[in-house]
């Protein structure tokens, strides 16, 4: 039986505009992220999810509640929760390696490597879409966690040629403990 399983971004926060690397720390949304969650409710308006899940972090929670206006019960997870960066945590982005270096550079400085980032959200993805009740699911998290889970899937440079912006949401069906991306919206496109 196929299912269907929503992964989505959430909305823009303080540290997004300031540009400060933010993977297991946290900042709030700002005014600008609330309304993108807003304005994305519109979208799950017509779509009856039966569950909803949610980043530990405070961000992702605001945003799985403002999406859902509220109105359904969530569990927090912290196998959803953004690539752990260590020391970088809070520092600006400009103290990013250039990308294609990035793969374990975090572990030396007590953060993790995509790839345990990837073991980590497909785990958890995986165990939450092999629960029977689990027909049409979402579940809030963030962009590196939302990239390196398409990843595993299919090649993300082909369908990611703008990045994963802020409330970004990832269509999946899912059966046989395999995700196929079926389409990425973006708020621009519904509000």
């Amino acid at each position: 039986m196929t299912k269907t399983f929503y992964l989505m971004r959430h909305g823009e926060t303080l540290f997004n505009v300031r540009r400060k690397i933010q993977g297991w720390c946290d900042s709030p949304l700002t005014e600008n992220g609330i309304r993108q969650a807003r304005e994305t409710a519109q979208f799950f308006d017509d779509i009856e999810l039966d569950h909803l899940y949610s980043s530990s972090a405070e961000r992702a929670c605001d945003t799985a509640e403002l999406v859902t206006r509220n109105r359904m019960h969530y569990i927090r997870l912290k196998g959803l929760k953004e690539m752990n960066f260590g020391v970088y945590e809070s520092e600006s982005e400009d103290l990013h390696p250039e990308y294609s270096t990035r793969d374990s550079h975090y572990v030396q400085f007590g953060g993790e490597s995509r790839q345990q980032l990837r073991e980590r959200v497909v785990e958890t993805c995986t165990n939450i879409m092999e629960q029977d009740d689990h027909q049409c699911v979402l579940a809030v998290s963030h962009s590196g966690a939302c990239k390196q889970f398409l990843s595993h899937w299919h090649e993300p440079d082909e369908v990611l040629k703008n990045g994963i912006p802020n409330c970004c949401i990832f269509k999946y069906q899912y059966e046989n403990k395999e995700f196929s991306l079926v389409d990425i919206f973006h708020i621009t496109e519904y509000s």
